[in-house]
């Protein structure tokens, strides 16, 4: 197991610098951009401050990622529609393999990372790119979701304790003019959280619902000392949704993206002007067969609050555009086919075997 390490050494500080300052961008600027999805970056300990390399979908390794095309004359919508309670549909994806890679932050350094484990696609790899996900194959319900989807390996002493089962990846609406929402473009990717986010800033970050929950016990920024006999650990940690339309990645792998913030006079969520592209919110919502005493329980990225997931998109887009359509702007709950419970006359958008018609 490779823990990644909490202090990098000057040597690659100053690489990272360097990079940032080929960018165009000052520590100052750094710190600025991370602050949509966790506030203040400690610089030589996350994931911003690690050198990009010229790889797969960044050939100039610049950590730059543009859009094509890009999604321009764009202003966040005010627009506050009939309201619905629920505006989702579930990804149901499996866990496809463990290892130490993360093509998003080491791209093309296989083993450099603490141990992942991924789910969805099931050819991610340290070496993975738009092209290769798509061409891959996926361990999710919905043939067409073939995103790659990954977080820190659980470990209860030496033994990984690996989700059972396809787990529950909601993709939701953040804002309250949910008919405003896109599909995400093919390619973009995203970091949620840090491994080296404070226990402080994991409780207050933006994408924090409960915590780390198990019989009775919520809202625990690290894991419950003991869990009732045959119950699971279960976490749920939601994304950004909203984008900048440029950039399907950025040096610090935040940057491009933001949460909502809060129209003036109420309570209305809409996108910042620096990011008015209106996206679905990833929701993670992971559930560990772990249970009885959690001392030894931890994360390879260390404790309970370094918990953080990445998300790299690759859905085909007819399948994704038509669950968007069909559940978030239509105001549904849906489940992975895209069908709602609740009103059996809006249909499904996909047949019983997961594909679209």
């Amino acid at each position: 197991m490779k823990l990644r390490p909490r202090a990098l050494s000057a040597l690659l500080v100053s690489a990272a610098v360097a990079v940032i300052a080929a960018a165009g961008l000052g520590a100052t600027a750094l710190t600025a951009q991370a602050t949509p999805d966790s506030g203040a970056v400690h610089l030589g300990m996350d994931h911003s401050a690690v050198a990009a390399l010229a790889s797969g979908d960044d050939p100039d390794g610049d950590g730059y990622i543009p859009a094509v095309p890009q999604v321009t004359g764009v202003t966040p919508s005010w627009n506050n529609p009939p309201d619905r309670y629920f505006h989702e549909f579930q990804a149901n994806c499996a866990v496809s393999r463990t290892a130490p890679d993360d093509p998003i932050v080491y791209a093309g350094r296989p083993g450099a990372s603490h141990d992942h484990t991924f789910m969805g696609n099931t050819t991610t790899n340290a070496f993975s790119t738009t092209a290769s996900l798509s061409g891959g194959g996926t361990a999710c319900n919905a043939v067409g979701d073939l995103s790659g989807y990954w977080m820190p390996t659980l470990y209860n002493g030496s033994q990984k304790v690996l989700p059972t089962g396809p787990q529950v990846i909601y993709y939701k609406t953040g804002v309250t003019d949910y008919t405003s929402v896109r599909p995400f473009p093919k390619g973009l990717r995203f970091v949620v959280g840090s491994p080296t986010q404070t226990a402080a800033e994991f409780r207050g970050h933006r994408g924090w619902v409960e915590g780390w929950e198990c019989g009775d016990s919520f809202k625990n920024t690290e894991f419950p000392t003991d869990c009732p006999a045959g119950t699971q650990l279960n976490i749920r940690m939601q994304s950004p949704s909203c984008w900048d339309g440029k950039s399907l990645d950025t040096p610090d792998h935040k940057a491009h993206m933001a949460y909502p913030v809060v129209k003036p006079g109420n309570n209305d969520n809409v996108c910042p002007a620096g990011h008015p592209v209106a996206v679905p919110m990833v929701e993670f919502k992971m559930a560990f067969p772990v249970s009885g005493d959690m001392s030894q329980v931890r994360l390879s990225s260390g404790s309970g609050h370094s918990f953080h997931y990445d998300f790299f998109n690759a859905w085909d887009d007819r399948t994704l555009n038509a669950m968007v359509e069909h559940c978030i702007k239509g105001g549904l709950q849906c489940n992975a086919r895209g069908y709602d419970e609740s009103h059996p006359g809006a249909g499904a958008v996909l047949g019983p075997d997961y594909r679209l018609p």
